[in-house]
């Protein structure tokens, strides 16, 4: 029989000492967090404030900012303190907040951007009726439905990791991690219910929005190809900033999830951590200043801020 402990902390095996210079990291990750939060907080701001971007592409960009802070406050603080502690421990309560907060992310992220692209057809192939397809109470709805859902989500994947007998307690990550968790079970009959969520939780996250993402982009590049020069203009102008985005976070995912799942300890340490990271860390910074640089209106908008506050 297994020998089974209640564990009431997790140890996070992936930190290493790295000396003096852990300070610099430090610092490095305190200047980003500054600059996440200020980036994304003016750009709520400037939308919040300005009555011409109250319009529901704004209310979606709006609510992505949101969530680039709400994902980036659930693992920064974190760090700093891991950074300069000595014992690099969690306690259960809060590791599987942090995986609540990190997973709700991720699920909150995808599904406004498949939102962003169904909005961005029907104001591209509909130009007409938009304003009667997609009004401001609409765009609302849209982002409660989105955050209540992935929220729904992230509580039954917590639900069904709580009950889990665990034999070990040691993460190989920076922070926690569901399926590391998961895996730390004592027997495989334990966690058959959440490998089965995993899958329809994964079909339903991915796939879900994949379909009106791939739908929208696809419907737009026929107009496009039959379409005016003017049309095109628009098309690029204003998909541009979410096609990138999108693609940006796409990548950040992928690299998590092969890390997580395949055997990586060919690859450096630091590697690993940094493949880890990276969609949590750079998505929150991307998001504002791609689209704060190459939308038009909000960088008027911001500007006209920053002016009436000199």
């Amino acid at each position: 029989m297994a020998n089974t402990t209640e564990f009431t902390s997790f140890i996070l095996g992936a930190y290493f000492d790295c000396g003096q210079i852990k300070y610099l990291y430090l610092v490095i990750t305190i200047f980003l967090y500054i600059l996440i939060v200020v980036a994304n907080t003016l750009l709520i701001a400037v939308i919040s404030f300005k009555r011409c971007l109250h319009q529901p592409m704004y209310i979606f960009l709006a609510s992505l900012f949101v969530n680039e802070l709400y994902g980036s406050t659930g693992l920064f603080p974190f760090l700093m303190v891991q950074l300069v502690s000595e014992a690099h421990t969690i306690s259960a309560v809060l590791c599987f907040l942090q995986i609540f907060v990190l997973y709700s992310y991720g699920a909150v992220e995808l599904s406004i951007l498949a939102v962003m692209a169904y909005d961005r057809y029907l104001a591209i192939c509909f130009p007409l009726r938009y304003k009667i397809l997609m009004t401001t109470n609409k765009a609302c709805l849209f982002v409660v439905l989105t955050w209540s859902f992935c929220y729904l989500k992230s509580i039954i994947n917590i639900l069904l990791s709580i009950r889990v007998q665990l034999c070990g307690n040691i993460i190989n990550k920076v922070y926690c991690d569901n399926y590391l968790i998961v895996k730390l079970a004592c027997s495989s009959s334990d966690t058959k219910i959440n490998n089965l969520y995993g899958i329809i939780n994964t079909t339903f996250s991915v796939g879900a929005p994949i379909i009106p993402i791939t739908f929208s982009y696809v419907q737009i590049l026929v107009i496009c190809s039959n379409g005016s020069k003017e049309t095109r203009q628009k098309a690029i102008a204003t998909c541009t900033p979410h096609l990138v985005s999108l693609l940006h976070f796409s990548f950040g995912c992928f690299f998590e999830i092969v890390q997580s799942r395949f055997n990586m300890t060919y690859v450096p340490n630091i590697g690993r951590i940094i493949l880890s990271l990276y969609f949590l860390v750079c998505q929150p910074l991307f998001s504002p200043i791609v689209y704060g640089l190459r939308m038009t209106k909000i960088k008027e908008a911001c500007k006209d801020l920053l002016l009436s506050k000199l």
